[in-house]
């Protein structure tokens, strides 16, 4: 590297933006290398949609909850920073699906709504009998013939047909992606899927070949499953107060939002970055962690990026409520459901928190964790608190019995904060990124706008480009 200090400016302080910070950090620090970090967040706070709240023992994500125990770059880094003995799984137990004004029982065996288990399709009233025939026929359709993108939607129904996709896989992803499945990309989003279909033809069988074997049981509880999810005791903020307390050889600029780059007139080799309070940034290598559409505001000048300028992004709102366990009854023994957009509700899913999650509630209590907004239907979002609360518990006094007002309720909005990966992402982003190749070496785009809306898909972003970024400046800056 030149023996002059580096500067790398992260944009962003979420997730993805801190955990590009901390590598590159730890690089820098390890190596020796003679860098400058700086990390610009728009708000007053770090974290992005990692929020939590704590009030009167409650412990209260405001954004995602948990994350994927198969996916293993998050725990990696909770042990990593020292917090591996918070972490917790979820209490295990059955999910449903509200369809109909009834709560049906997920089928067990079902991955994301597929059936890969006979004798619990077969006996679930959510789907018809022509629906399960239908569904039967993916054992001898064809495999598509099909080149490029398509939707998830268009892809399900051919497989599965769409009572299968009504009933089970469109609210489950509609949870996932608060998006419109028959507008989202398969590429982008479960490509695996596609793989499936074209290496074992049928969809269910590809499933069954691929997925691992289930361990022995080691009891007698039949009914017992795996925790799909982890999280921490101490809420999710606590990995991004830990992020920021190591983050200590890196400048953190909050409540400054960068306005636009362009070329930098005390060298060649560097950007400039206009901030909205009226200074400039300096750098070799950006890092921008913001939404997609930020992005584009940003190199509106340049007239790049354009291709984001159109990508949707849904706004949806969380919806916490605490009440005494008197209050509420007809909660089965189960961790929540989600909700077919063909019934009429707001509500899009609820999960029984105090099952659940039991460490994130005091002993007497219940806790309600509920969602409104996805595409097509946002509104909601912006009504008043005691708007949303009302439409909330009238939804659920459908479903089961709430006697008596919350303790409190934790409305908290989140604009925009959805990014759908509508078909043809990938190859948008793509030409985005070479556009910036071209036009600007040295600038990288990650985060949930990009290649994955999960914690760790996003802590996996961070990493990469953390090392890209670190490549580049070693290699040598543009020409």
């Amino acid at each position: 590297m030149s023996s002059v200090k580096q500067k790398i400016v992260v944009v962003g302080g979420g997730i993805t933006g801190l955990v590009a910070a901390y590598k590159i950090q730890n690089e820098s620090q390890q190596k020796q290398l003679d860098l400058d970090i700086t990390v610009v967040e728009s708000s007053h706070r770090l974290g992005g949609k990692i929020h939590t709240t704590k009030k009167d023992g409650f412990v209260i994500e405001k954004g995602p909850d948990s994350f994927l125990e198969r996916k293993k770059s998050m725990s990696r880094l909770i042990d990593e920073i020292g917090l591996a003995d918070r972490l917790v799984p979820n209490s295990t137990g059955q999910a449903f699906i509200l369809v109909n004004d009834k709560l049906h029982p997920m089928p067990g065996g079902s991955i994301m709504g597929i059936p890969t288990q006979i004798k619990p399709f077969m006996t679930t009233d959510l789907v018809s009998i022509p629906g399960k025939l239908r569904a039967a026929a993916d054992f001898v359709l064809p495999r598509s013939k099909q080149q490029g993108d398509q939707s998830l939607g268009t892809f399900f129904r051919r497989r599965l047909g769409n009572e299968i996709v009504e009933n089970l896989i469109e609210p489950l992803l509609s949870g996932i992606y608060a998006g419109d499945i028959d507008q989202l990309s398969l590429m982008s989003t479960f490509p695996q899927f596609h793989q499936m279909e074209q290496n074992h033809r049928s969809l269910i069988s590809g499933i069954k070949k691929t997925a691992p074997a289930a361990p022995p049981r080691k009891s007698q509880d039949q009914t017992r499953k795996k925790s799909l999810f982890l999280t921490l005791t101490s809420g999710l903020q606590s990995l991004v107060d830990t992020l920021e307390e190591k983050l200590d050889q890196t400048t953190i600029l909050k409540g400054v939002k960068i306005e636009s780059i362009a070329e930098a007139t005390s060298s060649p080799h560097r950007y400039s970055l206009q901030m909205n309070n009226g200074e400039m940034l300096e750098a070799d290598s950006i890092i921008f962690t913001v939404p997609h559409y930020v992005a584009a505001s940003i190199f509106h000048k340049q007239q790049i990026l354009g291709e984001f300028n159109d990508v949707p992004a849904t706004s949806v709102a969380t919806v916490a409520m605490a009440f005494p366990k008197e209050a509420v009854t007809q909660v089965l023994e189960g961790t929540g459901f989600v909700v077919s957009r063909n019934s009429d509700y707001t509500i899009t899913a609820c999960t029984w928190t105090h099952n659940k999650w039991p460490h994130t509630t005091p002993d007497g209590k219940v806790l309600l964790r509920c969602y409104v907004g996805r595409a097509g239907d946002e509104a909601v979002v912006d009504l008043a608190d005691d708007q949303i609360e009302a439409i909330v518990l009238d939804d659920l006094n459908k479903i089961m019995n709430v006697t008596a007002k919350p303790d409190f309720t934790i409305v908290t909005r989140w604009k925009k904060a959805m990014p759908q990966y509508t078909v043809g992402h990938k190859q948008r982003l793509e030409k985005v990124r070479a556009e910036l190749q071209s036009s600007f070496p040295g600038v990288y785009l990650a985060g949930g706008s990009y290649d994955g809306i999960g914690l760790p898909d996003c802590i996996d972003q961070g990493e990469k480009v953390a090392v890209e970024t670190i490549s580049f400046l070693k290699n040598g800056h543009k020409e």
